[in-house]
Formats: structure tokens, sequence, C-alpha cells
């Protein structure tokens, strides 16, 4: 028997990028309805009823309603928002972190699916506080350079009109200067930090693709550690996953004339960790690079369905 499968905000980004996923599944029924009554709470709670499995893709307030409105203790939920992914009762939805992640997705009824941001900041972080070589009171920073899209259609909008004459592509732009961005309740929470990293998102005039930045003093870290130790750590605990790929240390061939590519892994549900070292200096840089709107968004999602539902994770991904 088909899974029935609805998501609640279909015409945003995100809901439009998992229904384009979800055609590719002969497996599941995709639940529809009359674009007239998508605000209606009736019909709304029917169809999240009526689902084996709802995507949420909404902003956080309606995401919550949503929620309220589902009183079948059959229905599966991945939310999108922000709402839930610090919330109790819920599981965060990144099963590369360890193996009780993906044991507690496969068995959850609530998953919250992270932030692209988060995403590649906790791939990058988690492997380091689990095995104590980062300590749980380190100060770090982090900046973030992303694509616009993960900013809605008004952002897109803003980025697409007028071209060649657009301000909004003109250069680079740091944004959430309060340094109190949406996504760091998660990446405090989730890295198992003490306190929040100091975060600066920069958007690029790209439309998708995001390179993670944490720059680090190997001195603050645990007695001896270098960048090489670093790449070590995360390749052993990555080095069974199929979406997170720890590139080859100190090789220049993957690197775009010096540099890196955040766009790389666009169209994929695939990260890629790189680490940087100058042991003279003892510093280190991990840089995560992902699609903001693959693994950092609908990619993500569907791999969550895949586990809840008991498909082969990487299925159509």
């Amino acid at each position: 028997m088909k899974k029935k499968i609805y998501v609640d905000g279909q015409s945003g980004t995100t809901g439009l990028k998992i229904k384009e996923r979800l055609a590719l599944y002969s497996e599941l029924e995709i639940i529809t309805i009359d674009p007239e009554r998508r605000r209606d709470p009736v019909e709304r709670a029917k169809c999240l009823n009526h689902a084996d499995l709802v995507f949420l893709c909404l902003p956080d307030d309606a995401a919550r309603e949503a929620v309220s409105f589902i009183s079948s203790p059959n229905t599966k939920i991945i939310d999108a928002s922000t709402a839930h992914r610090v919330a109790d009762g819920w599981t965060y939805g990144l099963p590369e972190l360890s193996k009780a992640h993906r044991e507690a997705i496969q068995k959850s009824r609530r998953v919250s699916n992270p932030g692209c941001h988060a995403t590649a900041f906790l791939l990058s972080v988690y492997p380091l506080i689990k095995n104590q070589v980062m300590p749980a009171d380190y100060p770090l920073t982090c900046q973030s350079l992303t694509g616009y899209s993960g900013g809605g259609k008004p952002l897109i909008e803003k980025y697409e009109q007028n071209e060649g004459k657009n301000a909004y592509a003109q250069a680079p732009r740091p944004y959430a200067l309060s340094l109190n961005h949406k996504h760091l309740p998660e990446m405090t929470l989730h890295a198992g930090l003490q306190e929040p990293p100091v975060f600066v998102p920069i958007l690029g005039n790209n439309y998708k693709g995001m390179g993670v930045m944490l720059p680090l003093h190997t001195r603050l870290l645990s007695k001896g550690v270098t960048a090489k130790h670093i790449h070590e750590i995360l390749s052993e605990h990555y080095q069974e996953e199929k979406f997170v790929t720890v590139m080859p240390y100190s090789d220049d061939s993957f690197l775009f004339d010096g540099g890196v590519d955040i766009t790389v892994c666009n169209d994929s549900n695939q990260a890629e960790i790189f680490v940087f070292g100058n042991e003279a200096k003892g510093s280190a840089l991990i840089l995560t690079r992902i699609d903001n709107l693959g693994k950092g968004a609908s990619g993500a999602a569907i791999q969550n369905m895949n586990i809840m539902l008991g498909f082969p994770e990487d299925m159509n991904l």
C-alpha cells in the first residue's frame, strides 16, 4: 500500500523542491488540496490527518498551528521551519551526527529538519565536541557565505530584478548583524556548546550554494591537536556516510584557483568538508560546503522521510 504524503506550504522554495523530489517515487500517494482552500483550517486539518507523513514548509507560527491541527496518532511530521528545532518531544533530523541520531529519526513521529547554516556548522563541530578535542566552552566564531535563495521568494525577487543594475547583486552582504541569527539555538544545543558562536552569515549573489567557515586556534583545543588531527577525526567520524565527504588534506587539486567553490555541491544532497591549517601559527580552518536548498533543506527532508518510512536512506537522492 502506498504511503500518503502531504506538503503543507507547497508554494515556497523548500516546498516546491520537496514536491519535485516526491514526484520520483512510485511508492507514494501525494495528497493535494484545492488552491482556493489551502488556508482553510478545516480542509488543511483533513489533509494533515489523512497523511502518513506531512512536510511543513511554513513560517514558524503557521507550522505550530499545523501541528495543533494534527490529532491522528499515525501522522508523522517533518517540520522544515525553525519552530521545533530545539523543542522538547522533537527529534533533530541530522542522521550523520551519530548512530543514536539516525535511530532516533527512524523511531520518531516528530522530526525537525535542520537549518542550512546549522547543518554545515554541526557537521564541522559535533565530532570535535564528541571526541573531547574541542571544549564545550570554546569561543567559536563562524562565517557562512550563502546563496540568496535561502531567503525565499521575497529575497529572490530582490536579487533577480533589474539584472545588471541591481544593488543587491553588486557585492556580498553580511547580515543578521544583531548577532542573533535564528539558527543559533540549534547550532548551540545540538553541538553541545555552552555558549553560542559569534555567527555572521553573508549573502552572495549566487542563487544557491553555501560555505560555512570555522576558524580555530589549535592552542585552545586538546593539547597537541593540529589541523591534521582535526582532519583525521572528521574523516573517521564520517567514513561510512554516503552524503558527507571529508576532502583530502593539503591537496590543492580540489581547490578552484587556490580557493573553494561553494557551488560544487549544488543540486545534490552532499556535504563536503575541508580542513586547512598552519601549524607554525597554531591555526586551523574547517570549511563545509553544501547546497542550501539540498542538504540544507529539501534533500535533508527527503533523507529524513526515507529513514522514517523505512525506505533506503539514499533513495532518490
